[in-house]
């Protein structure tokens, strides 16, 4: 492209400017070849016109477009030159906060000045394993790509950090080295990662100081070489350290200090240990108060001794050798203080003896004071004649001792170099290393001196390797894609290295000046200046005799002569020295060893090997001078680097004020020139720095390719047409075997021509849309006229006709008016008349009403007074009589109150008042139903009667009408008459007694009706009442629902609390099982000897689930069931266990007695029975039959034991339950107890009665089994001696002699009993007699309540309130009868099942007699033998043989797959070793459960070592783990877990052994399965979860491809491997629909289930979103959308699977808005104050860098403003938000295995033959 092309009007360029390095301008004219003006326009809209020269003043550069700013790496810019690096520096540090930045191999690392969250654990796990380029850039990044490379290449590495002093070196190193101690973590316990971060305090208090551009400035160079095994964990480290700084020991500059350690050990002076070190505050001595400034801002040297001392005790340093070393430190400050005094020749000086500092100096380095003082005045002189003493000047004096003291603190600075690598050695072979060095930057400043003179040389020999390797990189990549290629010409500065370290050179000519007597730095610069006075790189100052200039790569930099040769020399005298090496104390003796006689160590400060022999100089302490050795160490150093793979980071110090994100233009490129990084760009810009895949450019350019050009299926060739057809110059691109190769400013060419492209698109597109948008317009515009045109002219003919009809009304109008008005002026006229006449006849009968009322008010009152007269006359006579009674009635009213007071104290009072109160009662109550009966059945025969008369006169009536017709005979009709009178006789005495039933009935309505109101007042009060009631009960509800809220709220705090003591038990489990997998560990490690090549990385703490112990003796008083009372806290809630607490632990207590003495009763029983059995094992005499009843007895009695041992243990659970249950139904302390109280006396009373029960059992028993055995042997005598019977007598009289002794024996135990019996009998019935007592009184008090507020009733209420009351008892008595008859029946029901129960064992008790007569094949397999049953006789129970336990184990858990019981009942083998369990339990046989739950336990943790990344085995026995941990608590007979048992499943439960101890095994056992499944389950999803989620299209054709992408190095691929595995979100989740089939098909509890995939869930959230955290190219819209679309299609999964209420589709809430946040707009306030509201599940620091990152895929979007994201700021500054920018992945919720009843029934499982357990036998 010619020049004409390029220089546009609209183009941007750069232009150079004082203050800001490059200014931004446009080109406003086109620019033609051969105008000596360009025509710019700056930002601020000011013109200007550039003179442009072919020679002097080129054309400027060009600007890259905006989408290639803020790029990752510098040479994927498409114009790579000076201002294009420094803006996008600048970009992406001020706008974006981004300190890291690729610039090619190179790693930019700008100092923040603040402390940013990019280096937490979860930061390291991200970056683990990663490609560099895959992830935004970071030193993590560069530390995983050198991990890499040495574990496949099999090759070391370096790390080469460099920098000026500030600008970060020592924290980025200090970060590499803690990713290669989190990742290569050490293989044993030796913990030697943490010795190597433990070594940075020690070494930053000793080496380091602060400066003037630095508070924590390292002042030596170091490289640390971490070493690692086969196996690439940590073995070892050491340490070479590289010119430190001695001249800062004795003087510093204005605001700057000494080393830390000096000020950290004055701060600390206060200690007791420190009191005899004499020190006191660092301003009291010359070598710490030179700075003027003791002090930094926001350091704690206090604080930071102590992580000095901790780290000193860490890496092995005994106490004593740090107050040895302490001690040195304080004799250093010490000696700066002596005071020298000066004679008064100036040629000798003293010291006075009683000089304090000189004492302690002395005193703390174990030396004589006189000597000390002595040579500090005096040095000695040695010819080849004689040696002669001579004193020394004051100021020869002073610098003498300031080289003593700089010569001390370096000894003592490579003595702790020493011993730190001493303790980071380690036995074990080094199989490679990885070498971090942390050395200076190039240094200039005003006065040079020989420090920086060294820095800058060992820059020079840095640069040279890294010119060498960046050259050598490029060429490899060319000649690995096959191009051709030139040889690019790059800076080569052996020139410079030369003039330094050539023969003659600089420090050739030092060293010899050093060796001349008299040498002085005039003599040593003029013999520079004639002999490299003709060098290019070698200057002679204008105004300077004394200094030199050396042109260095970076800079030209001025050194001044002056204490060259002293520092080079580094003399200090040989007297000095001796007095040292005799001092006391070992540890100062041996730091002044000769090291020079034997071969340098490994751990020596210098390792030093010479490059040629040097001659023997005369002073054995300085045969080499500093420089010599420096060059020697350099040497090396370059030696190992070039022997290793380098990775550099350089490090930037933004600005010289140490403000956070500030960036000075100016500095930042001085310090871009020296190291390197614009060396870089330039050979990159030499040859073709932008890089394409051919699928990535013709995703990004398919759009300049013609319709038939993209037909073809060669994309390959595609590109090749596009580009010959786009780019005329061949040379400008080259095509590679996967890469095209463009020339800088290509990139931006084609992304010109593809932005015109779209230009021209969105043109057309908008002139088409316009248009469209015109003729919509235009048609709605001619619609709307016609409309208003119709609309208009039907409004005026509306309007015509509306004014012809109102001109009609009007004429109506007129008519009716004028009628009106004429009839209202008639009728006003004749109203008026009407009215004058009414008053008139009103005034005249007014005037007659007046004279008549004035008479009568006059009679009136006339009346009216004569009456007041007679009643005041009665009231004055009534009034003397009343007081004349009421003094009589007073007197004797007070007599007999006293009398009332005297028997209302007496109790028969009561009693009197009270008798036959009751009965009154009852019998007002009776007669009053007699008369309501009389009075209803009066009134229904007097209606009969009154019916029937009626009847009976129309009757008659009708008669005599018939007879007068008929003229009936004159008899007749006077009997009817006399009839007829008798008849109206009873009827007057009918109407007679019927009006009497009126009154009467009338009387009694009245008293009703009032009786009505008065009940309709008592009823409005009561309704008062009432409403006062509401409100009371309405304002109580108010209160109640905050009392419920803050109830709420307690119960959700303490269920935080319940989860958070959850997940500490659990980790505490994960840490168990690490604990044990590193003692396997340890135990195995000696037989890995073979080596396994490949890339492998194991975790150090890396768990497993195997444990070898047993658990037989864990203690049931100190290990409670854990499940069992979390279970029991979710069904009674929270609160009322908490009610509950304190009676729970008194009956836990009583438990844990009962359980004591239940093993002492059994030790006791075990030990009769071994007695009896050696017994009988010595005598083979047949016992006596008292004896055998004696032992049968015991037997059924301990066994007895045992059982109420077990019962008492139900029922004292069954009592907790139901008084916590009653405690949660009322609150109340008075009725808690008295339930309590109840429930104590029910289960005493019970308890009673069951011994009563258990006594009569043990008695028939007893007897059955004598009888038996009486039997027998009466049948064994009859047999042997029938034909003595008759010839001898007195055997049978002894026989019935000891039949009557039993028979005596038998009666006694029987009486025994009985009275036993009675005398419980008698203690039960004097007890209910007793509480039979109490309830009386409690029924008496409740009566007499009852009466008295019966008796302040009325009679209507008090019948309905006796019905009531009646009612009421008969419910109750009702009530108590069902609880009687169901308590009885339970009772039978249990005495019963114990009845067979005992039948059961003593049938089996003689079988096993019956059998032990007979041999048997077999081992005897326990006491009892199994008797043979039918198969519905089967009570799911399995026998097996005690030697048969190992084949069970091996068949049922080493050897079994899951496949092979698939098509069986889920979790088979947990049924079947519960069944074997629950046989052992039946015949009562401890040692024989102990030992099948302990193997069964071991077992399973081998094989879940043995399987441990197999996630289908390991889901397989967590389903049986828990179902077996289901099983021993369905089973275990508590009633908590018996609420959803069949009958049949509670007749199985276990019956003597508690197995609460075993639960919480496995329940520990689960918790570890589960954890190791969610482990194995992770590592499967994790390397699927970006590619799925972030990566793959699941919208096809959504993504675009950014422009230039990531460079890509190729040494980050793993090549052989076929590069990185794609994967699809269908692949991610087929996988997860795989994990939820395993898991379902094993029948793993649904409740676990939904806890996997929430764990996964959150796995792959937090995955996905530090990926993108860390990641610019997914920070996009198109990207957000592809998420979003991924994110529901996984709640979709969860739906369709019915996991959605899971709590897992929460865990995607953090991503869910992240997609959401990159595809919302970011522009406005409102924009902001949605995103604050939308984003709750972000942080603040999560949604800026997503704001940060956030990248336009074209041109046509927008960049978020950095205002947008400072008002996003301002909007969070409420939060309060985590620290960490990114989300733990391996954070785990705690695990919660709910109990979940199998409703399968045992006695119904069947075995499958495949498993072949034929051994096994049904019970």
């Amino acid at each position: 492209m010619s020049v004409n092309e390029l220089y546009t009007k609209y183009t941007r360029v750069w232009i150079p400017d004082a203050d800001d390095v490059w200014k931004a301008a446009e080109i406003v004219k086109d620019y033609k070849d051969g105008d000596p003006v360009l025509h710019l326009k700056l930002e601020d809209e000011m013109p200007l016109e550039y003179a442009v020269g072919p020679k002097s003043n080129p054309l400027p550069f060009l600007r890259n477009p905006d989408i290639l700013v803020g790029e990752n790496d510098l040479t994927a810019l498409s114009y790579l030159h000076e201002p294009a690096v420094l803006h996008n520096l600048r970009v992406r540090f001020i706008e974006s906060n981004h300190i890291y930045t690729y610039c090619g191999i190179v790693l930019v690392a700008i100092n923040p000045y603040e402390q940013l969250q990019i280096y937490g654990e979860e930061v390291i796990e991200a970056y683990s394993g990663q490609n560099m380029g895959d992830m935004d850039p970071h030193i993590f990044a560069v530390a995983e790509e050198a991990y890499k490379q040495m574990a496949r290449d099999e090759r070391n590495q370096s790390i080469i950090v460099s920098g000026e002093s500030g600008a970060g070196k020592t924290v980025s190193a200090k970060y590499a080295m803690r990713f290669f101690a989190t990742v290569g973590g050490s293989a044993n316990d030796a913990n030697v990662e943490e010795k190597v971060l433990a070594s940075s305090p020690i070494m930053e208090a000793i080496g380091n100081a602060k400066t003037t551009r630095n508070d924590n400035s390292s002042r030596f160079g170091k490289y640390i070489q971490i070493g690692f095994s086969r196996q690439y964990h940590i073995i070892g480290a050491n340490m070479r350290t590289y010119l430190l700084e001695k001249s800062r020991v004795v003087f510093q500059a204005v605001d700057e200090r000494n080393y830390h350690i000096f000020y950290q050990l004055c701060a600390s002076a206060s200690l007791p240990e420190f009191k005899d070190l004499g020190l006191t505050s660092a301003e009291d001595f010359t070598f710490t108060s030179l700075g003027e400034n003791i002090f930094i801002e926001g350091v704690n040297d206090a604080e930071d001794f102590k992580k000095t001392r901790e780290a000193f005790t860490l890496l092995g340093v005994k106490e004593s050798s740090q107050i040895s070393i302490f001690k040195v430190v304080a004799s250093i400050l010490h000696l700066g203080n002596v005071e020298i005094c000066s004679e008064r020749d100036g040629e000798s000086c003293h010291i006075s003896r009683d000089d304090p500092h000189l004492q302690h100096f002395c005193r703390l380095l174990g030396v004589e004071q006189k000597q000390m003082e002595h040579w500090l005045c005096h040095r000695k002189l040695a010819t080849s004649a004689e040696t002669y003493v001579k004193k020394m000047s004051s100021k020869q004096a002073t610098n003498a001792c300031n080289a003593l003291a700089k010569h001390i603190y370096a000894r003592m600075f490579d003595w702790i170099v020493e011993h730190i690598n001493m303790s980071l050695q380690t036995s074990s072979k080094q199989h490679s290393f990885i070498g971090v060095l942390d050395i200076y930057g190039f240094e200039t400043f005003e006065v040079n001196s020989f420090e920086q003179f060294c820095i800058n040389y060992a820059n020079e020999k840095l640069q040279q390797q890294f010119n060498s390797h960046v050259f050598k990189l490029e060429q490899e990549e060319y000649m690995k894609e096959q191009i051709p290629w030139t040889l690019i010409d790059f800076y080569d500065n052996q020139p410079c290295i030369d003039l330094i370290e050539a023969r003659l050179g600089i420090l050739d000519l030092l060293d010899e000046e050093c060796k001349v007597p008299k040498g002085t730095e005039q003599n040593w610069a003029q013999k520079l200046y004639k002999q490299h006075s003709s060098s290019a790189h070698f200057q002679k100052p204008r105004m300077s005799n004394i200094s030199f200039i050396i042109i260095h790569f970076a800079d030209m930099v001025e050194y001044q002569c002056e204490g060259f040769l002293e520092k080079n020399r580094d003399t200090v005298y040989d007297e000095q020295i001796n007095i040292l090496k005799a001092s006391q104390f070992q540890l100062v003796a041996d730091l002044f060893h000769e090291k020079d006689d034997a071969a340098p160590s490994k751990s020596s400060r210098v390792n030093v090997r010479a490059a040629k022999s040097v001659p023997k100089a005369p002073n054995r302490e300085h045969r080499k001078t500093v420089g010599h050795q420096f060059r020697s160490s350099l040497h090396l150093l370059m030696e190992t680097l070039n022997a290793t793979t380098p990775h550099y980071v350089r490090c930037i110090k933004p600005n010289d004020e140490k403000e956070a994100f500030s960036f000075d233009s100016r500095r930042a490129v001085q310090q871009l020139r020296a190291c390197g990084v614009l060396e870089t760009i330039r050979i990159s810009a030499a040859g073709y720095p932008s890089r394409w895949t051919y699928p990535d450019f013709f995703s990004r350019y398919r759009v300049l390719l013609k319709k038939s050009d993209m037909m073809l299926s060669d994309k390959k060739q595609v590109c090749r047409n596009l580009l010959e057809t786009l780019i005329k110059e061949p040379d400008m691109f080259q095509f590679g075997k996967t890469k095209i190769f463009f020339r800088a400013g290509q990139v931006a060419y084609l992304e010109k021509l593809r932005t015109d492209k779209f230009r021209a698109a969105c043109i057309k597109i908008q002139k088409t849309v316009r248009g469209w948008l015109q003729r919509v317009r235009y048609r709605k515009i001619r619609k709307s006229a016609i409309t208003i045109q119709r609309y208009g002219r039907g409004y005026l003919a509306r309007r015509y006709a509306e004014f012809l009809r109102l001109s009609r009304a009007a004429l109506i109008c007129q008519k009716q008016y004028r009628m009106v008005r004429d009839r209202r002026a008639f009728l006003r006229v004749r109203q008026a008349v009407v009215t004058i006449q009414a008053y008139s006849r009103g005034m005249y009968t007014r005037r007659i009403f007046k004279e008549f009322l004035l008479h009568h008010k006059a009679m009136i009152i006339q009346r009216s007074v004569r009456g007041w007269l007679a009643r005041k006359k009665f009231q004055r006579a009534r009034n003397a009589a009343v007081i004349i009674q009421c003094a009589f009635r007073r007197t004797r009213a007070k007599k007999q109150l006293q009398q009332l007071k005297i028997e209302a104290r007496s109790a028969q009072h009561l009693k009197n008042l009270n008798s036959g109160m009751e009965n009154k009662i009852v019998q007002l109550q009776r007669k009053m139903d007699d008369q309501s009966k009389g009075y209803r059945n009066q009134n229904e025969q007097l209606v009969q009667q009154n019916s029937g008369l009626g009847l009976e006169v129309n009757k008659l009536q009708k008669q005599l009408e018939l007879m007068k017709s008929q003229q009936v005979e004159g008899g007749q009709l006077l009997s009817l008459q006399e009839e007829l009178e008798r008849l109206r006789e009873e009827l007057k005495d009918t109407n007679a007694e019927r009006k009497r039933m009126e009154e009467e009935h009338g009387s009694e309505k009245l008293t009703l009706q009032q009786r009505v109101k008065e009940l309709e007042t008592e009823n409005g009060l009561l309704k008062s009442e009432k409403e006062e009631l509401n409100q009371r009960i309405l304002q109580h509800s108010q209160s109640s629902e905050v009392d419920g809220s803050n109830a709420s709220q307690r119960e959700a705090s303490l269920q935080t609390e319940l989860d958070a003591e959850r997940q500490r038990y659990q980790n505490l489990l994960k840490e168990f099982s690490r604990l044990e997998q590193r003692y396997d560990n340890l135990k195995e490690e000696e037989s890995l000897s073979k080596f396994q090549p490949g890339h492998r990385r194991n975790p150090s703490n890396q768990s497993s689930l195997e444990s070898d112990s047993n658990y037989t003796s864990i203690s049931t008083s100190e290990v409670g069931d854990t499940e069992d009372a979390i279970q029991l806290v979710e069904e009674m809630g929270v609160e009322k266990a908490a009610m509950d607490i304190s009676l729970f632990m008194k009956l836990q207590k009583r438990v844990r007695e009962l359980e004591t003495e239940r093993k002492r009763l059994q030790l006791s029983v075990d030990k009769m029975e071994e007695l009896n059995k050696r017994k009988s094992s010595e005598s083979r005499s047949p016992t006596s039959e008292q004896e055998k009843a004696d032992y049968a007895y015991n037997n059924l009695k301990r066994q007895e034991l045992e059982t109420e041992n077990k019962k008492l243990k139900n029922d004292l659970n069954a009592l907790s339950k139901a008084v916590a249950e009653r405690a949660s139904q009322n609150n109340s302390s008075s009725e808690l107890q008295d339930s309590y109280n109840l429930l104590l006396s029910q289960l005493k009373s019970a308890n009673e009665e069951l011994d009563a029960r258990k006594e009569e059992v043990l008695i028939l028993r007893t007897q059955i089994v004598s009888t038996a055995q009486l039997l027998e042997k009466n049948d064994l005598i009859d047999s042997d001696n029938v034909p003595e019977v008759n010839n001898s007598k007195e055997p049978v009289d002894k026989e019935e002699a000891v039949k009557a002794y039993q028979g005596l024996c038998e009666s006694k135990k029987l009486l025994e009993a009985q009275l036993q019996s009675q005398a419980r009998k008698h203690k039960d019935e004097l007890e209910a007699l007793h509480t039979q007592n109490e309830l009386l009184k409690d029924d008496i008090e409740k009566k007499q309540e009852i009466i008295n507020s019966y008796s302040s009733l009325s009679p209507e209420a008090q019948v309905e309130y006796s019905i009531q009351q009646e009612i009421t008892r008969l419910t109750n008595d009702n009530l108590d009868l069902k609880e009687l008859v169901e308590k009885l029946e339970k009772n039978e029901r249990k005495l019963k099942k114990q009845l067979r129960i005992y039948m059961k064992k003593v049938q089996e008790l003689e079988a096993a007699q019956a059998a032990a007569q007979s041999s048997r094949p077999r081992p005897e397999l326990s006491r009892q033998v199994t008797v043979q049953r039918k198969e519905k006789d089967f009570e799911g129970m399995l026998e097996y043989y005690k030697e048969d336990e190992a084949l069970l184990l091996k068949t049922l858990i080493s050897d079994i797959r899951p496949n092979t019981v698939s098509a069986t009942v889920p979790c088979l083998p947990a049924y079947i070793l519960f069944m074997c369990i629950r046989h052992a339990d039946y015949i009562n046989d401890d040692q024989k459960v102990e030992s099948l739950l302990t193997s069964t336990i071991n077992a399973i943790k081998k094989v879940l070592k043995k399987n441990n990344d197999d996630f289908e085995m390991t889901s397989f026995w967590l389903a049986n783990t828990s179902r077996l941990l289901h099983c021993l608590k369905q089973y275990s007979g508590d009633e908590a877990f018996m609420t959803q048992n069949t009958s049949k499943q509670n007749e199985h439960c276990l019956k003597n052994f508690d197995l609460a101890e075993y639960r919480q095994v496995l329940s520990d056992l689960s918790i570890q399965i589960y954890q190791q499944l969610i482990k194995v389950a992770e590592g499967i999803i994790q390397p699927m979860t970006v590619s799925a989620m972030l990566e793959s299209e699941s919208i096809p054709s959504l993504a675009g491809v950014k422009p230039m992408g990531y460079r890509n190095r190729s040494s980050s691929m793993d090549l052989d491997a076929g590069g990185p595995t794609s994967y699809t979100l269908e692949t991610l989740i087929r996988q997860l629909g795989q994990f939820h089939s395993i898991m379902r098909d094993h029948g793993l509890d649904p409740e676990i289930v939904g806890q996997v995939v929430r764990q996964l869930f959150h796995c792959i959230n937090a995955v996905t979103l530090n990926n993108l955290l860390l990641r610019k190219d997914v920070c996009s819209w198109s990207a957000g959308m592809q998420l979003r679309y991924n994110t529901s299609q996984m709640e979709e999964w969860l739906r369709a699977n019915n996991l959605y209420q899971s709590k897992a589709a929460a865990t995607l809430e953090p991503i869910i808005q992240a997609a959401q946040l990159l595809q919302v707009k970011k522009k406005t306030t409102q924009d902001a104050e949605a995103i604050c509201s939308l984003c709750t599940s972000l942080t603040t620091q999560q949604i800026v860098k997503i704001l940060n990152l956030y990248t336009p895929l074209n041109e046509f979007e927008e960049r978020v403003t950095v205002s947008f994201i400072r008002n996003i700021q301002n909007n969070l500054q409420e939060r309060n938000d985590p620290p960490q920018l990114l989300l733990d992945t391996k954070q785990q919720f705690p695990v919660l295995f709910p109990y979940t009843p199998s409703a399968l029934s045992l006695e119904t499982l069947h075995i499958p033959a495949t498993l072949r357990l034929d051994f096994l036998t049904r019970v």
